[in-house]
């Protein structure tokens, strides 16, 4: 199957990102998981020979592993095992910058080893207390690490709250200057960093890389066509099963996405497995109550698209999510399509902001006239 081998090639991009040098690749195709091994005695013995011949100091599953799954595993194949969720972890938490950003990688950090406390540590299964010690007699150690890390999540929320709140009085000051806010969405490494710094001339970080940029950044682009300037925000990129810990910590960012006028929606057009990605980023956007928003899919990266398969003309309509949206085909890279992604803001603008404009953005670019 094409898509599951592009699965396991977007785990290998994963890994990579994360420091990691990918041994070999193994698939499994089962009805369902195996309760206890995930994958089945018969393959799990099949991957531990597999890593001690090619020297694998570590097995990365594509899937979430049940903390009872990876302690079995990590028992029976003698090496540390993690998946996809705590990977995608390790890239956030390397790559967060911003004080909020950090704290959101914390908190979900914290939340996902909450389910995982007996994995590894023999020390959780000693008993503690007496005089001193917080707790009653014979507390475990591992009702400790519980209790500490219950309260760590609850200070984390806590500091993250006020953060929400100083992001609320940012967005109540935007409006209250009756600003129009753009909100880049997207898979990670669409090229959503190249194309805001294509259109305000900014050096946000970009890199064909997996999540090369996670701090929410906003400048003004000033629209020409419009005579006015707009809020535009480079956001988070997304990804196929974002752990669900990820999307409730990183809610204060992704809400700058729920908040915006209009989404462009960043889509790596040379990249075959598009449609999933556009639909993986759907799903995200329905969580965070932005589906319905005002949508342009902005087909990125036009000079990587084999020439027999390059669009007919720069814009048109795709139907997707039940819905018709507009399309635009760039490259940011290049520079090929901006004026017309431009153009068609600053009709976009004209069309919201004029009292009975009936004029579409399309037409409008058609006839050249985007203030009509």
């Amino acid at each position: 199957m094409p898509h599951f081998d592009g699965e396991l090639h977007e785990l290998g991009l994963l890994a990579e990102t994360a420091g990691y040098r990918v041994a070999d690749r193994v698939a499994c195709k089962r009805r369902a998981p195996d309760p206890a091994l995930f994958v089945g005695s018969g393959k799990a013995d099949e991957i531990k020979m597999l890593a001690q011949s090619t020297g694998a100091t570590e097995v990365l599953f594509d899937q979430s592993l049940s903390p009872a799954q990876q302690r079995n595993l990590e028992r029976h194949l003698g090496l540390p095992v993690n998946d996809r969720t705590l990977l995608i972890l390790e890239i956030f938490a390397q790559r967060a910058r911003s004080h909020e950003g950090k704290l959101q990688v914390e908190l979900a950090r914290l939340q996902y080893l909450s389910t995982r406390l007996v994995r590894r540590w023999s020390h959780l299964e000693r008993q503690s207390g007496g005089i001193g010690m917080r707790g009653g007699p014979g507390e475990t150690q591992i009702e400790l690490d519980r209790r500490m890390i219950a309260e760590a999540i609850k200070r984390t929320k806590e500091r993250l709250e006020k953060v929400k709140k100083q992001r609320a009085t940012q967005r109540r000051q935007r409006e209250r200057r009756d600003a129009f806010t753009i909100s880049l969405v997207g898979y990670t490494n669409a090229g959503k960093s190249s194309l805001f710094n294509a259109l305000v001339k900014a050096r946000s970080y970009a890199a064909d890389q997996l999540f090369a940029t996670l701090d929410t950044t906003t400048r003004q682009l000033y629209l020409g066509e419009a005579g006015r300037t707009v809020s535009l925000s480079d956001t988070v990129g997304f990804i196929r099963d974002l752990p669900h810990g990820l999307v409730d910590a990183f809610a204060a960012t992704l809400q700058e996405a729920a908040d915006a006028d209009l989404l462009l929606h960043v889509v790596d057009a040379a990249n075959p497995e598009h449609p999933e990605q556009i639909a993986a980023v759907e799903r995200v956007l329905g969580e965070i109550g932005a589906a319905e928003l005002p949508q342009l899919l902005v087909f990125n990266k036009l000079d990587a698209i084999d020439p027999a398969r390059a669009p007919l003309q720069r814009i048109d309509t795709i139907e997707t999510g039940g819905r018709t949206l507009p399309r635009l085909f760039v490259s940011a890279h290049e520079g090929t399509g901006l004026p017309e992604l431009r153009a068609w803001l600053a009709a976009e603008l004209a069309r919201r902001s004029t009292a009975g404009a009936t004029q579409d953005p399309e037409e409008a670019l058609e006839t050249g006239n985007p203030r009509a």
